[in-house]
């Protein structure tokens, strides 16, 4: 079967593409796709967008579905492209926590509880919460990442099985 430069069916296992050994998007590509969650972490984080609203819907799914589209129709590898891409969302998803801290809990913010009352130095609270924040941040990203990564790969999957060929550039039809 002979192929137009613009033919960039997805290649068979093992074709030694070359594109299969980076992460299958550009990395512009996959660093917009972490950009587009982050509208959802800061509006939840100044409480901008009521809860539950259509518009915290929107706002929680719709870059996911983006993510998973984008992967199926572009990427060579999505599932790497999309748990990375949800690295870099739970890098910036700690960031904006941790930025946002003060004004979530103003002057009342979290304190360890029960037999660890008292029992850190001053301001160790606050360190190790926050630090608790960031590991949870850095694994929700991940997690996303993995999730739609996997949803991605497994509609490239049922659709190469079904010997169809997915369009991998704006333009090509």
């Amino acid at each position: 079967m002979t192929s137009s430069p613009h033919d960039m069916s997805l290649p068979a296992r093992g074709s030694g593409h070359p594109d299969r050994r980076g992460i299958g998007l550009p990395v512009l590509a996959v660093l917009g796709l972490a950009a587009l969650a982050v509208p959802r972490a800061i509006a939840h984080d100044l409480d901008l967008v009521p809860q539950p609203s259509m518009a915290n819907t929107l706002l929680a799914a719709v870059p996911l579905v983006i993510w998973v589209v984008v992967a199926v129709l572009w990427s060579r590898r999505p599932l790497l492209s999309l748990v990375v891409a949800g690295g870099i969302y739970g890098v910036a998803l700690a960031v904006v926590h941790n930025i946002s801290w003060a004004a979530v809990w103003g002057d009342t913010p979290p304190r360890l509880g029960g037999n660890l009352t008292g029992v850190l130095a001053p301001g160790m609270d606050e360190t190790l919460l926050r630090g608790a924040t960031t590991v949870s941040s850095l694994l929700t990203g991940l997690a996303t990442g993995l999730i739609c990564g996997l949803i991605a790969w497994g509609v490239q999957a049922l659709v190469r099985a079904n010997g169809r060929v997915l369009p991998l550039r704006s333009g090509d039809e």
